[in-house]
């Protein structure tokens, strides 16, 4: 399992990957399979950073077996706090 400091950068991956696939859009979303492709995030440390954000708010995640999540979103609270990192960024 993944260190503190670690379990935090890849939640911010997750939500930063999202917001730049999405477009803020939160009709959009982006499979497990992509996010695991392409931040090289761990399968079991992306399903709890996945978990973490989904018990904050800020994304919704479909799961499939295996604890894997299938398709993951923003909601809308995820796309303010995004919104508001990027014009203070």
């Amino acid at each position: 399992m993944a260190r503190l400091s670690e379990r935090k950068t890849y939640r911010e991956q997750v939500m930063k990957a999202l917001y730049k696939a999405t477009e803020g859009n939160r009709l959009l979303g982006i499979t497990g399979a992509k996010l695991h492709d392409e931040l090289g995030i761990d399968a079991q440390d992306l399903a709890a950073a996945c978990t973490y954000l989904a018990g904050e708010g800020l994304v919704t995640v479909d799961w499939v077996a295996g604890n894997t999540p299938a398709m993951v979103s923003l909601t809308h609270q995820g796309i303010r706090l995004m919104e508001a990192e990027e014009e203070h960024g």
